[in-house]
């Protein structure tokens, strides 16, 4: 990896953490963490808790991140079972001017608030969008009340996110006792 590149991904990943989202690093890798992700207001995705998985290639900015929804949501830019996201912007659009602040407050709130059944991973939730929109409406009300709370974004990533977080508090413990 080239140092403007680690640079950069420390600069993304340092303003995400202190930023309002809650972050967690896997290994203490700036390459991959997981982001704690509210469904945006006024939507049927209110009141949704997301994990959200963020992997950034080396060749970031200049590759897009993976993103991935970890506990189970119904979109038509969505796949429910692998959790990957479909939106031109990190696929096909990206640019080295995002990062991953855009990410989270602007590119999933709008993938969120104006699906594009015309290009869907979930034909399921596409067609009923098209079709039926208020019990599409319906269906993302009853995914975010069974798969998209706090319990189940908490549980999304098992056992190694327990680890990580048990790995964080204690080096949050030691620098506070440097500290003291």
């Amino acid at each position: 990896m080239s140092a403007p590149s680690k640079r950069r991904i420390e600069t993304d990943v340092m303003r995400l953490l202190m930023s309002d989202y809650e972050v967690n690093l896997v290994n203490d890798s700036m390459q991959e963490f997981y982001v704690r992700f509210y469904g945006p207001a006024e939507t049927p995705f209110a009141g949704g808790v997301w994990k959200i998985h963020v992997e950034l290639p080396d060749q970031y900015p200049f590759k897009s991140p993976s993103i991935g929804f970890m506990n189970k949501i119904f979109h038509p830019n969505i796949d429910e079972l692998s959790g990957s996201v479909c939106l031109d912007v990190i696929n096909q659009t990206w640019s080295p001017m995002f990062d991953m602040i855009n990410i989270f407050e602007v590119f999933l709130p709008q993938l969120l608030r104006y699906p594009n059944p015309n290009d869907p991973l979930n034909g399921e939730a596409a067609a009923l969008l098209m079709r039926h929109p208020k019990e599409y409406d319906a269906k993302v009300k009853e995914y975010v009340s069974r798969f998209a709370t706090k319990e189940a974004a908490d549980a999304a990533a098992g056992k190694d996110e327990d680890e990580d977080e048990d790995a964080e508090m204690s080096d949050i413990g030691s620098i506070s006792e440097d500290d003291a």
